[in-house]
């Protein structure tokens, strides 16, 4: 966006034209006087180095074409990757001083090392090795003997590499221009600063503004951490362009905005002009500037440049540069995070994967959400995580950072939001409206149960929230974890959007996947199932919703596996016809003819077919022509129609490790022992007491557990083409 100020410029051609001069004359004449220079700028990169060889052949191509330039980081640049968990800031470091900063001031994330071993070593150890100044005009690091000697509290126009300062003068083209820094006091409450103290940073930001202007400075840039929309209770940019006049452009950071135009308050000393450019080094921000002889901005040009690391230039000197630090990543990524999974942790698609149900890895996700929102603050009952951000499964054993990157590969950081019980329930309709559908936007919940109709209309879906077993109120306040992405009004979450723009959200930080990989260690051995946490509602008169098996019933019913009746009979066996229409329904198998059974007469055309189908594919084989469709079913036959089942899916006979440790096998076959075997290895049935009770019938409500489970195996491997 390009535009124009011309408020001094247009009572000057008025008083010219008077005197018989022309305007052209003047505007030439007062143009001689102008001066024009770029901002380049970035924030919250947050150690995500893969991308910098692309970045680093776009920031030397665009700083070629306007000479006359500064290049501006507005914070946080620690936490977010592997580069910082080994390197704590080195690595990135390596690129600032590479590229030529001339200035960064300090984001909440530099503070997080303050609760280590170390204390603030690293961050005092990045400052020193910096080869530009910092600014900071509202952080006192006086109480921390780690900076002794690195802070002096003025603005100087000698800045020196490797120190902190309120503010700088830089010269560019023989124009001074003044630079000073602010840090979001919420850094206390979001990080770990410990005896570091914030200031308010209006109060600072007068006090630069001043100081500048005694040193003939009036052309003044805040470098901010502080958010451009964060909450007005705290501190953010637009506050700061309203409330300090002669500050002429805001460069910011915190709150990961993508302003593809930059913004503008239109003070009484002339425009504000604020940018902010995203994050993780995906946009170099550009400032085209010009200023007339008073400081005032006459004119600007705001530009994000995508960073394209697919057909975009690389620079070689950085690739090299990058090598080292990105070969340690890369061994680090296969190292263990400390945790095994006993269980496949289900990033699976489909009805009953993550955009479709409650699975165990969005428990665990959610689960560790929550425990690292509650560090923050403890009065955070409940967290969310959309299905859609979660891109894969674990499978069973040792879980590596590199598992962990690639369920969670966006770097999304934890927010915190106040939110009415009727904005959560608004949210929650939103989040199951596609229900049986899949949705990138379903949610997965730590802390609430979430009850919902997927036959009714959406909108009117949601039969009971409850926090802590107690329903949610419309009125009451709640305080939620969430992603920053959801918690902006991705995935469509309207509510959820305009309490973030109300100011009703932090941004404590923390990556998606590194609060996971720390919950995964914390656990040590991960057994996480489905906990009941989400459930659709079954329409069946004689099951309650607290039945033990109604989580399985009512998977397999918006499957479109159980008939529409309006009873269930949970303790009613279950026969063979029923049996095998399950199966094959489980398997999406269709019949090509008809099956040469004698007995089926009286049966549903539907039942046929799903037979037909079972005897088309080897699952069932009949005695004498027969197929006995009403007879009921034992455990241990149910179990050897699922194992051939179980092959007709993946294309392999399943051969079980070891025999399962049940005392009542008696003088069973191999072969069924080996599909007993098999049901207890992939979890699919249990015994009770160390027994199988082989010989038992099976009800319904066992059944429904069976093969909701055995389908949820059967996703997890490849199908057989």
């Amino acid at each position: 966006m390009s535009t124009k100020y011309f408020k001094g410029a247009a009572a000057s051609m008025l008083l010219f034209s008077m005197a018989g001069i022309t305007p052209a004359a003047v505007s030439a004449e007062e143009a001689s006087k102008d001066f024009s220079m770029t901002v380049f700028h970035t924030n919250d990169t947050h150690a995500q180095l893969d991308n910098i060889p692309y970045f680093s052949a776009l920031l030397k191509a665009k700083r070629a074409e306007v000479p006359h330039n500064v290049l501006l980081h507005a914070g946080d640049v620690f936490s977010g990757s592997l580069y910082f968990n080994e390197f704590l800031g080195q690595a990135d470091l390596a690129f600032m001083n590479y590229f030529g900063y001339d200035a960064m001031t300090f984001g909440n994330h530099e503070f997080d090392l303050g609760s280590s071993e170390d204390g603030h070593k690293g961050l005092a150890d990045f400052i020193k090795k910096a080869e530009f100044p910092f600014v900071s005009a509202n952080v006192d690091f006086s109480a921390d003997n780690n900076f002794k000697d690195l802070q002096l509290r003025e603005v100087t126009a000698e800045p020196e590499n490797g120190k902190i300062f309120n503010g700088i003068v830089k010269e560019i083209d023989g124009e001074k221009i003044g630079i000073f820094g602010l840090t979001t006091e919420e850094t206390v409450d979001i990080s770990s600063p410990k005896e570091i103290k914030f200031t308010n940073y209006i109060t600072e930001a007068k006090a630069a503004v001043e100081a500048f202007e005694e040193l003939g400075v009036n052309k003044i840039i805040a470098l901010t951490h502080i958010g451009f929309n964060d909450s007005d209770a705290i501190d953010n940019d637009k506050l700061l362009a309203a409330n300090v006049p002669g500050i002429d452009i805001i460069v910011g950071g915190h709150t990961h905005s993508k302003l593809d135009e930059p913004f503008v308050h239109e003070g009484e000393a002339g425009p504000v002009v604020i940018v902010q450019a995203n994050e993780h080094q995906k946009f170099l921000g550009q400032l085209d500037i010009t200023f007339d002889e008073n400081g005032v901005i006459k004119e600007y040009n705001g530009v994000l440049h995508a960073v394209d690391t697919k057909e975009g230039e690389k620079d070689a000197e950085a690739e090299e540069k990058l090598k080292p630090y990105a070969d340690k990543v890369g061994a680090i990524k296969n190292s263990p995070t400390g945790g095994v999974a006993d269980v496949f942790l289900s990033g699976l698609r489909d009805l009953g994967g993550v955009r479709a149900g409650e699975t165990n890895l969005g428990n665990i996700i959610t689960d560790g959400m929550l425990a690292k929102a509650k560090e923050v603050d403890p009065e955070v009952v409940i967290a969310f995580q959309n299905g859609g951000g979660i891109r894969t499964s674990i499978d069973k054993g040792e879980v590596t950072y590199g598992e962990v990157l690639t369920v969670l590969p966006f770097g999304n950081s934890l927010a915190i939001m106040e939110l009415t019980g009727a904005e959560l329930r608004e949210t929650f309709e939103h989040s199951v409206k596609e229900y049986p559908k899949e949705s990138g936007g379903f949610l997965h919940v730590a802390g609430m149960q979430v009850v919902f109709d997927g036959t009714a209309e959406p909108g009117k879906r949601v039969v009971s929230l409850k926090i802590n077993g107690e329903e949610v109120e419309a009125d009451k306040m709640y305080k939620a974890a969430t992603n920053v992405f959801t918690a902006k009004g991705g995935d469509g979450f309207e509510a959820l959007g305009k309490a973030y723009e109300d100011g009703r959200a932090s941004e404590p930080g923390f990556s998606d996947w590194e609060n996971l990989a720390n919950h995964i260690k914390s656990l040590g051995t991960v057994t996480t199932g489905i906990e009941g946490r989400i459930i659709a509602t079954v329409p069946y008169k004689d099951v309650s919703l607290g039945h033990w098996a109604y989580p399985y019933i009512s998977d397999l019913y918006y499957r479109d596996i159980l008939t529409k009746d309006s009873t269930f009979k949970p303790g009613k066996h279950i026969t063979r016809a029923e049996m095998v229409s399950w199966i094959v329904k489980a398997n999406g198998l269709k019949a090509e003819g008809q099956a040469p059974f004698s007995d089926l007469n009286g049966l549903s055309d539907d039942l046929k077919a799903d037979i037909a189908a079972a005897y088309e594919n080897g699952i069932v084989k009949g005695n004498d022509g027969k197929f006995n469709p009403n007879d009921k079913v034992t455990r241990a036959q149910f179990a050897l129609i699922l194992e051939r089942a179980f092959e007709n899916y993946t294309g392999e006979k399943y051969t079980a490790s070891a025999k399962a440790p049940y005392s009542d096998f008696g003088k069973y076959a191999d072969d069924a022992v080996n599909a007993i075997s098999m049901l207890h290895e992939l979890g699919i049935a249990s015994g009770y007491e160390g027994k199988f009770m082989p010989e038992q019938f099976t009800t319904h409500q066992q059944a429904a557990k069976i093969v909701s489970n055995y389908i949820y195996n059967t996703k997890q491997v490849k199908k057989a083409e």
